[in-house]
């Protein structure tokens, strides 16, 4: 059985009703029983055990009433006759349970598999806890004892695995549902589900590994992925020529920073350069721009206080970035109404955004790069909605608005009206700081400039940004700030 690291992850992921789907195919049309496919789940989490936890010898197993319980037995079982101390816990009364999950629990009981039928503080002292207690099924708030169950699960001082996905997350949208087990682990099964890699997923699964139960390719085939995972390989700059010039590698133009704001619109300009663009002017206000190069000369920087200063200036782009610290005035209205008709192709971020939600329209040249609130206030919703479902809010925005639509936040999506979402999975929370939105719109920007099509430089610029910020983090991820990812960026943009 093929036991992948995360970082070989299979990249279709799918929603819970198509892993359902999958499963049946594989019991009525393959004809693997289910109690097998069941055994193979329990051997696969107990194998990744084994490998993450080597040196340990005393396991505890919470137990639900269904499926995911029975692989929980399973586990439990296959511990047990390996040597380990064991003990299972089940949450619902154990002749409550049928079919293949009271058959899983009945081998673990011919082995005399100890089962207690409370939940102590500790969990006995156990080293490893396993979470068999709620499966991908769930779609309702998590309360009473099953969430008191959760609590216990999390207090655990130990390592934590979940089966196949952690208890409370729901497997869509990677949503917490009221409570949820936060893992060390997650083996998960058949086909990969789209939750576990956004929203609060991934602070939930750890690390995350896959098995497919030995189940043939063409059940994962017959169905079309819901989402996918972005992988390095995915897009990647091609090698300049030796007599490549910087008109070749395009301009691009930034707009913004209003009195008090100058340094975002810096920011994405030193961005786009390091990402490659061979020209960078910004626009800006007058009362700074004298001052916003300094110590980077490389920048032109232009006072302009009226869409007609602005004209020449967007003429000579390629490429315009607008709203890194462009307020909300009339002036930035006014630059953001003159990009828009410029015909250019745009990278709308930040206050252009909420200028945006203001006053709704399509665009087929743009892309949007909205954080949650940012998306909240573009689909008249709050923040805490568009987390719940961010698959949905990031569709939502890209069939209301068009062009090419970024979620930002952990496990960003980038949507189109041609394909399934993406879900880069780069980057570290380190970044949750000022400016780190920024230095994104001038990468997506530089790479536009470069020619590359607007999906492919979003899906790429998101990843060259996460990995730059990966990269600046080694360091430590406390206190990392936007200038560091910026000087990572050379290195990320050249692999």
């Amino acid at each position: 059985m093929p036991r992948l690291s995360s970082e070989r992850l299979p990249a279709s992921l799918f929603t819970a009703s198509q892993v359902r789907a999958m499963d049946r195919h594989a019991t009525d049309d393959l004809g693997i029983p289910g109690l097998e496919l069941m055994h193979r789940a329990g051997a696969a989490v107990f194998a990744a055990l084994r490998e993450r936890w080597p040196e340990a010898r005393t396991l505890s197993v919470v137990c639900g009433p269904g499926n995911n319980g029975g692989d929980g037995y399973v586990i439990a079982r296959l511990a047990l006759e390996a040597g380990f101390d064991v003990r299972a816990y089940p949450v619902a009364p154990c002749e409550d349970l049928h079919g293949d999950a009271a058959a899983a629990y009945d081998e673990y009981r011919a082995v005399d598999g100890p089962v207690l039928n409370f939940i102590p503080p500790g969990f006995e002292g156990a080293e490893i806890l396993v979470d068999a207690l709620l499966g991908t099924g769930l779609d309702r708030e998590v309360r009473g004892e099953y969430a008191a169950v959760i609590e216990a699960i999390n207090a655990f001082p130990g390592p934590i695995a979940a089966v196949d996905i952690p208890s409370g997350l729901h497997a869509d949208t990677g949503a917490v549902m009221g409570r949820a087990v936060r893992a060390d682990l997650t083996v998960s099964f058949i086909g990969l589900k789209q939750g576990l890699f956004t929203g609060a997923g991934p602070a939930h699964c750890g690390e995350i590994r896959f098995d497919d139960l030995d189940t043939a390719p063409e059940v994962r085939l017959a169905h079309k992925p819901s989402a996918r995972l972005l992988r390095s390989a995915d897009f990647a700059l091609a090698p300049r020529p030796r007599d490549a010039h910087k008109g070749q590698c395009g301009h691009v133009l930034v707009v913004g920073g209003e009195c008090g704001y100058s340094g975002a619109a810096r920011m994405a300009g030193e961005a786009a350069a390091r990402t490659g663009a061979g020209l960078v002017s910004i626009a800006t206000r007058s009362a700074h721009a004298a001052l916003l190069g300094l110590g980077r000369p490389e920048l032109m920087v232009h006072g302009v206080e009226s869409p007609e200063q602005f004209q020449p200036l967007v003429q000579r782009a390629s490429v315009v970035a607008i709203g890194p610290g462009l307020g909300l005035s009339d002036w930035a209205a006014s630059l953001l109404e003159a990009a828009v008709a410029s015909g250019k192709p745009l990278v709308v971020d930040a206050d252009a955004l909420n200028l945006l939600a203001a006053h709704p329209r399509q665009c087929g040249h743009w892309i949007l790069t909205p954080h949650p609130g940012e998306a909240g206030r573009l689909l008249g919703r709050s923040a805490a909605e568009i987390q719940r479902d961010r698959f949905a809010a990031v569709t939502a925005l890209q069939n209301r608005y068009g062009g090419v639509a970024v979620l930002k936040g952990a496990g960003t999506l980038i949507a189109d009206s041609e394909g399934i979402p993406q879900v880069a999975r780069w980057g570290n929370p380190g970044m949750a700081s000022g400016g780190m939105g920024d230095v994104l719109t001038g990468v997506i920007a530089g790479l536009l400039a470069q020619h590359v099509p607007p999906f492919e430089a979003a899906c790429l610029g998101v990843r060259i940004h996460g990995q730059a910020g990966d990269l600046a983090a080694s360091a430590g991820e406390r206190g990392l700030l936007a200038g560091d990812v910026i000087e990572a960026l050379r290195a990320c943009v050249n692999r």
